[in-house]
């Protein structure tokens, strides 16, 4: 059992753990069944299947540093800041697609909005766990 001190650390890997289970969750689904997702896309077929399960490659190859940072959060706080970062150009990235997005294609808007709201609350998880770490780091410097 953790001492009352460990519990930012404890709480940092639970953050990073959400993100990261969340994220391979998604990878998982859209790796198995893409066929149940392309039509959000406004895909289908082989093309549409592949380019799902592509979707879900990357979102595996997205979380590698994510469990560098879930495995030693304080060694690897650089990781998790990167790892921050990454959310943060998703959740650009999704918008700006959203936005040059023609009005017609609801489906489509729907599908990015759940993306951005998906990375959204991940970077504020991450972002917390970032904020919990540093926050550890300066009360164990300051004691000494």
């Amino acid at each position: 059992m953790p001492n009352h001190e460990d519990y930012p650390l404890w709480l940092t890997r639970l953050l990073i753990a959400i993100v990261t289970g969340w994220n391979l969750q998604a990878a998982l689904v859209f790796i198995l069944w893409p066929g149940r997702f392309a039509p959000g896309f406004e895909l289908g077929g082989v093309p549409g299947a592949a380019a799902v399960r592509g979707t879900g490659i990357l979102f595996v190859m997205w979380n590698v540093p994510y469990m560098v940072a879930l495995w030693h959060p304080r060694k690897y706080r650089l990781v998790l800041g990167m790892s921050a970062v990454m959310q943060l150009v998703g959740l650009v990235g999704e918008t700006l697609i959203l936005l040059t997005l023609p009005d017609e294609y609801a489906l489509l808007h729907t599908s990015i909005l759940r993306f951005i709201i998906f990375d959204g609350v991940g970077l504020l998880l991450l972002v917390a766990a970032l904020v919990s770490i540093l926050k550890l780091e300066f009360t164990r410097d300051k004691q000494g």
